[in-house]
C-alpha cells in the first residue's frame, strides 16, 4: 500500500521539486564553443547563452540619440563598422541590475584605454519607441522582448593602427520572467589601417594642378570623427597650402569641404562647411593669409568621386578641394 502524504509533506515535496528545477539554471553552463573575449571579459556570475564569431563582417551600431527627426535616417545616428566580429549574449546573474553591470563594464573598458563614445538610459536613447534602440543596439543578437529597462553603451579604442569597437545593450527581463540582466555584446576588431598612404601634395604641385584644372582634391587634411577639429597629422599639408598662398599673393580660392554619404544631407552640409572654415581659419591665423582671399564652402555629400557603398569609396569622398577663383581682367 502506498502511503498518502499529508498536506505539509505534499507542500515540502512540491517545494523541493521546484527548487530542483531551478538548479540547472543556477548552475547553467556556457553555450558550446563560447569563450570570454579578451577586450570585454565577463561580469562575475553571468552565463554565455549565445556566441558567434566571424572573421569579417560589416554592420552598424548606434552612436547618437534617436530622434523623431532622424529615425528614418539611420546613417545619422549609427556608424559603419567592419572587421572581425564577435557576438555574445550574457544572462544573469540574478539580483544584479543592468545599470550595475554596465557601469562595471564601463569602468573596465576605460581602464583598457577605451573611450565611451555614447552612453544612454531609457528615454535618453530615443525620443520615440525604445524598440528602435533595442533593435539596432543588439547587433542581431536575440534578446527577450519582454523587458523593463534598457541601457546602451558604445566604446572605441585605437591601438597600433587598429580601431576596436564594443557595443553593449543591456535589458532587464520583465513581466512574468525572473528579473535578471541580459547583455548583448557586439565586439568589432577593425582591420589594421594601412599607414603612410596619404601623400602630402607640395605647393608647386598644387599650383600646377590649379593652373591646369582650376582645382585640386587634397586628402592630407584630416579631421576628428564627426567634428571640424583638424588632426595633428594635417599640419604638413596645411603648411604646403600656406606656402602656395604666400607664394601667390594674388590667388583667391574656394576651400570646399566634402563628406561621404553617411548621415543626412543637412548634417553633412553643416559639417563640411565647418571643416572648410576650420582650414581657412588655420591658414589665416598660422600663415597670415587674408581672409578675404579665401571663401569656405561645404558641399556635403553632393559631389562624390567614388561609390559610398565601400569604405574605400567613402574615404575618397571625404576630402577638401581647393578651387581657384579666377577673375578675368
Amino acid at each position: 500500500m502506498t502511503p498518502t502524504l499529508a498536506g505539509p509533506a505534499r507542500t515540502a515535496l512540491a517545494t523541493a521539486a521546484f527548487l530542483a528545477a531551478l538548479v540547472p539554471h543556477a548552475m547553467a553552463q556556457d553555450v558550446e564553443g563560447a569563450k570570454d573575449h579578451p577586450l570585454l571579459g565577463r561580469y562575475e556570475g553571468a552565463t554565455i547563452t549565445y556566441y558567434t564569431q566571424t572573421a569579417y563582417d560589416e554592420l552598424r551600431l548606434p552612436a547618437a540619440k534617436i530622434t523623431r527627426a532622424n529615425v528614418k535616417d539611420p546613417g545619422s545616428w549609427q556608424i559603419d563598422l567592419s572587421g572581425r566580429v564577435t557576438r555574445i549574449r550574457f544572462e544573469g546573474p540574478p539580483g544584479r541590475s543592468p545599470l550595475e553591470v554596465m557601469r562595471n563594464y564601463q569602468k573596465a573598458l576605460e581602464q583598457k584605454g577605451f573611450e565611451i563614445r555614447y552612453f544612454c538610459r531609457e528615454a535618453e536613447c530615443a525620443e520615440g519607441s525604445l524598440a528602435d534602440i533595442w533593435d539596432a543596439g543588439r547587433g542581431k543578437i536575440g534578446l527577450t522582448t519582454n523587458w523593463n529597462t534598457s541601457i546602451y553603451m558604445l566604446a572605441q579604442r585605437t591601438e597600433g593602427g587598429q580601431k576596436d569597437t564594443i557595443g553593449l545593450l543591456a535589458v532587464e527581463t520583465g513581466g512574468n520572467l525572473a528579473r535578471e540582466p541580459q547583455i548583448a555584446a557586439t565586439i568589432v576588431e577593425g582591420e589594421a589601417m594601412e599607414t603612410d598612404k596619404i601623400t602630402v601634395v607640395e605647393a608647386s604641385e598644387m599650383e600646377q594642378a590649379i593652373a591646369r584644372d582650376g582645382r585640386i582634391a587634397i586628402y592630407g587634411i584630416q579631421f576628428d570623427f564627426d567634428k571640424a577639429d583638424l588632426k595633428p597629422e594635417s599640419q604638413p599639408q596645411i603648411d604646403q597650402l600656406g606656402a602656395l598662398l604666400s607664394d601667390n599673393p594674388e590667388m583667391e580660392i574656394l576651400i570646399v569641404g566634402h563628406t561621404d554619404g553617411q548621415g543626412s544631407m543637412g548634417y553633412n552640409l553643416e559639417l563640411s562647411q565647418a571643416r572648410a572654415q576650420a582650414v581657412a581659419a588655420r591658414l589665416s591665423s598660422g600663415y597670415g593669409i587674408d581672409q578675404g582671399r579665401m571663401t569656405a564652402a561645404g558641399a556635403g555629400m553632393m559631389a562624390p568621386v567614388a561609390s559610398n557603398r565601400t569604405e574605400d569609396g567613402r574615404a575618397k569622398n571625404r576630402r577638401v578641394e581647393i578651387v581657384e577663383i579666377y577673375r578675368q581682367e
